[in-house]
């Protein structure tokens, strides 16, 4: 199967080659795209630098306008498997593998990395672990799907979710709602244990008062979702 890695990046000038590197170290039989945001530090000199396969977006799209710009490549290009990966070096490649496992195997049509299945490696911050746990409770009670990690950026989709999020995907905060259009779609989602880091370079845009507003936001969202 053809398998691409989708990374997102909005001014990871301090990790993005760290991140590239590692893929190409861990995974040199997959492809991958870096979807330059319009970063306004170092990143695109440096993807040039590199000679990598990126995309520029003309305007800033946002995290989700950017995923989506990397599911509409996939699906352009007949990738059979697209995996997302954050530009912070959060993500562990060397577990790529098992990510995209289920899907070869047949098992899932969605499999997400995450950190709380097998507790190991960093977990979050208390606050934000708290907004997580809320809303995977939440998520269950209107969708059925158990899902701990419902944030987490590091997952994998089979060709038919390539074409659902080609065509549609959440812009603001995009995770959980993602998960929640692939659930009301009959997806069989799985969750492996991978270990996450830190971010490598930088600071995260989700600050406490911005956490609140996430839950709120996304919850809403949820609902509205699986009303729709």
């Amino acid at each position: 199967m053809r398998v691409l890695v989708i990374i997102p990046a909005y001014n990871e000038a301090g990790s993005i080659r760290y991140v590239i590197e590692k893929l190409k170290t861990d995974c040199p039989d997959v492809d991958y795209v870096v979807v330059n945001d319009c970063s306004n530090d170092d990143t695109g000199e440096i993807l040039k630098s590199m000679g990598a396969s990126y995309l520029k977006a003309p305007i800033n799209l946002g995290i989700g306008g950017g995923v989506q710009t990397g599911y509409r490549y996939a699906d352009i290009k007949g990738y059979d498997i697209a995996v997302q990966i954050d530009g912070d070096g959060q993500h562990d490649t060397s577990y790529l593998s098992e990510v995209i496992r289920p899907i070869i195997e047949g098992e899932a049509d969605i499999v997400i990395g995450s950190r709380f299945v097998e507790k190991e490696g960093f977990q979050s911050t208390g606050l934000r672990r708290f907004g997580i746990n809320f809303l995977s409770g939440w998520i269950r009670l209107w969708c059925g799907a158990k899902i701990l990690d419902v944030t987490s950026g590091f997952r994998a989709v089979n060709r038919r979710f390539i074409e659902v999020y080609a065509s549609d995907y959440p812009r603001d905060y995009p995770e959980p709602e993602a998960i929640v259009k692939a659930a009301v779609c009959g997806a069989r989602i799985k969750e492996v244990p991978v270990i996450m880091k830190e971010r490598e370079k930088g600071r995260s845009s989700i600050t406490p008062l911005r956490s609140i507003y996430y839950m709120i936001k996304v919850s809403l969202a949820i609902v509205i979702c699986r009303l729709s």
